[in-house]
């Protein structure tokens, strides 16, 4: 409630600095969203967070609270940190490392089977930095525990609340062209880790990232080529590995690089 009161406060600032006064600020849970008289289900364009779900004991009803309020083309965009295993449940318990935004962190396998289960089907990865605990005490602390290979990362996904996707990336021989009219991106705009596209230049994509791109707010910013007629198989590439890049480099880097959490 301070932080709300503070918010209120400066909130005639801001809105005479930016020109918009289009805010408002409400108490409540993440996990219990419901309890929001004002957020009506398949009401909300967009929602951002960063760094608050690895904090929820319930991330689940977070996930589902999200989609539900989306509406359909919407997209939860958010940062947090994941683990390369399962977090044991001693680390969960302890304070020091749940306040360091670690023992909280999902296991990223189990984080992209639960935004499935929620109606997330395929869950994009933007950007991924690992976290180097750079902490000595911190560092004694886990290897004490016996989890001195236990890895972090800070990561970025969007999540579409789209029906219409599939469990893998299906090829239909489609490509999209990008217009070049995001502000910001004249010369190009990523999607993802790996869509990256050039303004004006043909760019094959699956039938999953062709909806998130047609069925969303982004479809101005592109031409389409192709439709759902014929369809060639999985689409080349299309794997179930580990996916943040980083984990394949060694050294790691400073917790305030990459991925925007934190």
């Amino acid at each position: 409630e301070e932080q709300l009161k503070v918010a209120r406060e400066t909130q005639p600032y801001h809105a005479e600095k930016f020109g918009y006064d289009n805010v408002e600020f409400h108490l409540g849970l993440i996990e219990k969203l419901d309890d929001i008289e004002s957020l009506k289900d398949g009401s909300v364009d967009i929602i951002i967070s960063n760094c608050v779900i690895n904090l929820c004991p319930d991330k689940e009803a977070v996930l589902k609270s999200c989609h539900r309020l989306l509406k359909p083309g919407g997209e939860l965009y958010f940062s947090d940190v994941y683990a390369s295993r399962r977090v044991p449940e001693e680390l969960q318990k302890d304070e020091v490392l749940w306040g360091e935004c670690l023992s909280g962190a999902l296991y990223w396998n189990d984080f992209q089977n639960m935004a499935k289960r929620c109606g997330f089907k395929d869950p994009r990865l933007v950007e991924d930095a690992p976290i180097t605990v750079e902490n000595k005490k911190i560092q004694e602390r886990m290897e004490a525990m016996g989890h001195k290979n236990l890895e972090f990362y800070s990561a970025t996904y969007r999540l579409f609340q789209l029906d219409c996707l599939e469990p893998h990336c299906e090829d239909y021989g489609q490509a999209v062209i990008y217009k070049g009219t995001i502000p910001r991106f004249e010369s190009g705009w990523a999607l993802d880790d790996h869509h990256y596209m050039e303004k004006g230049k043909v760019f094959p994509v699956c039938g999953n990232t062709y909806n998130m791109l047609k069925e969303t707010r982004f479809a101005q910013h592109f031409d389409f080529i192709g439709d759902f007629s014929t369809h060639y198989g999985i689409f080349d590439g299309c794997g179930t590995s580990m996916p943040f890049k980083s984990s394949q480099e060694n050294g790691g880097v400073s917790t305030k690089g990459g991925g925007g959490c934190c």
